[in-house]
């Protein structure tokens, strides 16, 4: 038998994103001062809707423009940073724009295998749900090249 760590407190509202390169890889952000990777994206503001939530905060955290989002669900998880809650995530499997770079609150990135994520330290959501999602998923198409 199990028991759940989490209390029974409303969960914390996020958006967060599944970003694939071309060979399938999925991009994890760890956040300054802790030791567990997660998917990029954050808390909802009061007004706003997840898919607005998840363009401010790729913008402030990777300084990329999100292109596309497209809905994969809502899943819940113990969080990883927040003793005794949980998190409530709309998923996206996003596209974007621009150079990825460690902004805002993100100490470090890694483009990790979701079929060998390796010694990692995963966040619940990311270990229990995007990682299992994300090898049903084919990797992404780069752009053609230009002929011109």
């Amino acid at each position: 038998m199990t028991q759940s760590n989490c209390s029974s407190a409303s969960p914390i509202r996020i958006a967060a994103a599944l970003i694939q390169d071309q060979h399938g890889r999925i991009l994890l952000v760890r956040k300054r001062h802790t030791c567990v990777f997660m998917q990029p994206g954050g808390k909802l503001d009061a007004g706003e809707t997840p898919a607005a939530t998840l363009a401010r905060e790729l913008s402030e955290e990777l300084g990329c423009t999100l292109l596309k989002a497209e809905f994969l669900g809502i899943f819940s998880a113990p969080a990883a940073n927040e003793p005794l809650h949980e998190v409530e995530a709309v998923l996206f499997h996003a596209k974007v724009a621009g150079d990825i770079k460690a902004g805002a609150e993100i100490e470090e990135l890694a483009w990790v295998d979701p079929t060998q994520p390796g010694e990692y330290s995963l966040a619940p959501l990311t270990r229990d749900h995007v990682l299992p999602l994300s090898r049903s998923r084919p990797p992404a198409v780069p752009p053609p090249e230009s002929s011109g």
